[in-house]
């Protein structure tokens, strides 16, 4: 069952917290629960994309895109991800998590979100994530002049780009076996 009650308490705690421009980075602090855990004891893989949405959900709040979204009917999905693990989160661990958009392109909006523990980063995800509308995507120019940001992407770093460049060759829909 998907955390509402973890999702409402980032919302109220941050309910007062400043406006962020739309590159800026929201931090945030999460505990890893039993509700969390894998049968080894320690933060389950697809629990941590979940963890992920308490922190993109109070930046999307703080750069006033969830008030956009709800204004124009709009609603935002991810598009696609890819995940790095590096380091364990254990039963009652405390990480805290980083969110930012890093960048836009036509067509989808590149948010980064790490989690760290004692310094050292457990995980790592970019995420393509797309606004929708009943016309289908809405053009990011078009999103971040409603919010009164440039238009103007700042330039993906190469990875990303590389990132973005690959998953073009990948086929779609995949083969069936």
């Amino acid at each position: 069952m998907y955390p509402y009650l973890r999702m409402y308490k980032e919302l109220w705690k941050f309910r007062n917290a400043p406006p962020l421009p739309i590159l800026g980075t929201h931090i945030s602090h999460h505990r890893c629960w039993p509700q969390d855990i894998d049968p080894w004891w320690e933060l389950n893989n697809g629990r941590t994309l979940t963890l992920y949405d308490m922190g993109r959900i109070p930046l999307g709040e703080r750069t006033g895109l969830h008030k956009l979204l709800k204004t124009n009917r709009w609603g935002m999905t991810v598009a696609g991800a890819s995940t790095r693990y590096r380091r364990r989160v254990r039963l009652f661990a405390r990480v805290e998590m980083h969110s930012r958009c890093i960048g836009w392109d036509a067509r989808f909006i590149y948010i980064e979100q790490s989690m760290w523990k004692d310094g050292d980063c457990t995980s790592h995800v970019m995420l393509r994530c797309a606004i929708t509308s009943k016309a289908g995507i809405v053009p990011p120019a078009k999103v971040l002049e409603a919010l009164g940001q440039s238009a103007q992407s700042p330039t993906l770093p190469d990875w990303v780009q590389a990132w973005i460049d690959a998953d073009a060759d990948r086929p779609w829909p995949p083969m069936q076996d």
